[in-house]
């Protein structure tokens, strides 16, 4: 992609509140004719701001990728409705704009109605990132949905003749989904199933929730390249549903599992899983933080041996055993064997072998058995979904939750005044 079809302000720590503040910033967007990136993080931008922006972007027709990630920082939660309004309906109908960006933007269950339309609506969508925006079960809910209904959008679209690109990339990670919405995940994954990089870390999902969004969803995601699940819970009941899918990936190439609880017999299904050669295309997999003990790390080698002859890069850290266990030696000689056959001329070493091993828990014989799960309640996935929306859309309308404008402004005014 040439530079010059690029527009970037990006990280300048512009404030924008109106379309004037606006305008000396953007000339040279206006007389881009072949414009295929805009990129805008960094900056907060105002109602009056994004209404000029989205009148110049919906000119753009060779428009490929938006990013609007981090643009409505230190806003009030009464402005950004209206002003993502009019960035998303502007560019709606660009006929090649196939990535979307909009990570580290605070939506929530009172600012998700213009996403959730533009996502319904937006048939040539490829790339979706949505990182880190407080969505909450219940939101979080509608935009699977949405994702749904653009299935049937762009199923229509091919029967009309059009060249429609499939779904392919979805990163939702950080952003409270919960068991609550993972209903409407599974069902959105099921439809999308030319699928290939999902990212949903850290979304506080339990074990029930990651059984159906695997068995009922991902199951169908035969294309998977890239799967990211780290630190949401799996337990046993979840292990054992990832056992159960995983040999219908067949073209996966890194499995992110780290810190999600899969427990020693939960590692043992995997590695049981994982050695049926199914998954020969496997690259990468992390496994760090997840009670795995000796056990489970010698059904990991075996699997590596017999069923994943592609694997270089295993991550272990913050398991039960000790780094000089006998397999923990068998995995550094078999892997330098590996990149010694075929790491070719230029070897990145981060790409291979073990990370390192420096969290180590204490090996405890008396947890070497883990105890049995404890029994889930007995209710189905959709009635505990349908409780835990209702709880969080409950905890949204709280008053104590609610913050009076002058409030919110001047804690975003100290905000402002800080940096990571």
């Amino acid at each position: 992609m040439a530079s010059q079809k690029i527009f970037s302000l990006e990280a300048k720590g512009l404030k924008l509140d109106t379309a004037a503040d606006l305008e000396p910033h953007i000339a040279a967007l206006r007389a881009m004719d072949d414009v295929v990136e805009v990129r805008l993080p960094g900056n907060t931008l105002g109602v009056g701001a994004c209404k000029l922006l989205g009148e110049v972007l919906a000119t753009k027709k060779t428009l490929r990728v938006a990013n609007l990630a981090d643009i409505f920082t230190g806003r009030l939660l009464s402005e950004i409705p209206e002003a993502l309004s009019s960035l998303l309906t502007s560019i709606l109908n660009l006929p090649n704009l196939n990535t979307i960006n909009l990570n580290d933007n605070a939506f929530g269950l009172n600012t998700q109605a213009p996403l959730v339309a533009f996502l319904e609506e937006h048939v040539p969508l490829q790339h979706l990132y949505l990182n880190n925006n407080g969505l909450g079960p219940e939101a979080g809910s509608l935009v699977a949905n949405a994702l749904s209904k653009l299935h049937a959008k762009k199923e229509e679209a091919r029967k009309n003749g059009q060249d429609v690109p499939y779904l392919e990339t979805v990163i939702c990670g950080r952003n409270r989904l919960e068991n609550g919405s993972m209903v409407a995940w599974a069902k959105a994954f099921s439809l999308h199933n030319k699928v290939k990089e999902v990212k949903m870390v850290q979304n506080g999902i339990r074990p029930q929730g990651i059984a159906h969004l695997l068995t009922e969803g991902l199951r169908h995601a035969s294309e998977i390249r890239v799967l990211d699940l780290q630190d949401n819970t799996f337990t046993l009941k979840g292990a054992k549903a990832l056992a159960k899918v995983a040999p219908g990936w067949t073209e996966i190439s890194e499995l992110g599992l780290g810190d999600s609880l899969l427990g020693n017999k939960g590692g043992i299904a995997l590695g049981q899983s994982l050695s049926q050669g199914k998954n020969n295309k496997l690259e990468t997999l992390r496994l760090q933080y997840n009670e795995i003990a000796t056990a489970a790390l010698k059904e990991m080698l075996e699997a590596t041996k017999a069923g994943l002859p592609a694997l270089k890069k295993i991550e272990l850290n913050g398991n039960k055993f000790d780094e000089e266990d006998e397999s923990i030696i068998a995995f550094r000689g078999l892997f330098e064997d590996r990149k010694e056959k075929f790491g070719g001329d230029i070897i990145r070493e981060d790409d291979w072998g073990l990370d390192e091993l420096d969290e180590l828990e204490e090996v405890d014989s008396d947890e070497e058995e883990e105890a049995e799960e404890e029994e889930e309640e007995d209710l189905t996935v959709s009635e505990k979904a349908e409780k835990e929306i209702k709880d969080a859309e409950a905890a949204e309308r709280e008053p104590v939750a609610q913050k009076k404008d002058s409030e919110v402004d001047e804690l975003a005014k100290l905000m402002g005044k800080t940096s990571i």
